[in-house]
């Protein structure tokens, strides 16, 4: 795929911003992309990247210009120091012990870490996160932490046919973060949405999409 020609057509479909009229951040996810690719994309306009893997960050941070930044995979909490102070944002806050440690790492750089807390809004088994009821907890407690600020949340959809079931989803998630912002909390990110369901969240109050598939096409399984 071009990525050129990717990109082109996905920020005319989000130009307009959400159904709130909230412009739309789209983090490029380049898990296996290479770095030329990568830059292509950075060069064509792309903003963020979002890498998986803190093996792959580290091999590729150093060479990228011209974008933000972003861990957007599951974070085991020995390999957080790697990130602190090479990164804008960590979307994949999905415990209270991982928050804390990247809070202990931040405050050891005399750095502050944005951070997203991670939802499991399908509770399915096999992902992580704090469920629905826990994210105002959640958020409490990890915007207590000194070297970490809480500036949004992140989902990521079950898979899926059932449009209205993804709809729903997302107006959940959507009502977490109304409710959050209300209460002061200075959440600007609503990271929801990846290739196969974008257009659905961005319909249903995403303000922050992660797209690799859809924007450098098939991810390489050779890593």
């Amino acid at each position: 795929m071009n990525p050129e020609e990717a990109l082109k057509n996905v920020f005319e479909e989000i130009k307009n911003g959400n159904h709130l009229g909230e412009p739309i951040t789209l983090v490029g996810a380049t898990k296996t992309v290479d770095l030329l690719t990568i830059q292509r994309a950075i060069d064509c306009g792309l903003k963020a990247v979002g890498e998986n893997r803190v093996q792959e960050f580290r091999e590729k941070a150093p060479f990228l210009h011209g974008a933000e930044i972003h861990f957007i995979g599951h974070l085991q909490t020995n390999k957080v120091k790697y990130l602190i102070g090479n990164v804008s944002l960590i979307h994949s806050v999905d415990s209270l012990p991982l928050a804390e440690e990247i809070s202990e790492q931040s405050e050891k750089k005399g750095l502050v870490t944005d951070v997203l807390a991670e939802i499991n809004i399908g509770k399915e088994p096999t992902k992580s996160g704090f469920f629905a009821e826990q994210a105002e907890d959640a958020m409490d407690k990890i915007s207590s932490l000194p070297g970490i600020r809480a500036v949004g949340l992140m989902a990521m959809l079950p898979k899926s046919e059932n449009s209205r079931y993804l709809s729903d989803l997302c107006l959940q998630m959507r009502a977490i973060y109304d409710t959050i912002k209300k209460e002061g909390f200075p959440v600007r990110h609503l990271s929801m949405g990846m290739s196969e369901d974008y257009r659905i969240a961005i319909r249903n109050g995403s303000n922050m999409i992660r797209l690799g598939r859809a924007i450098f096409g098939e991810r390489s399984n050779s890593r």
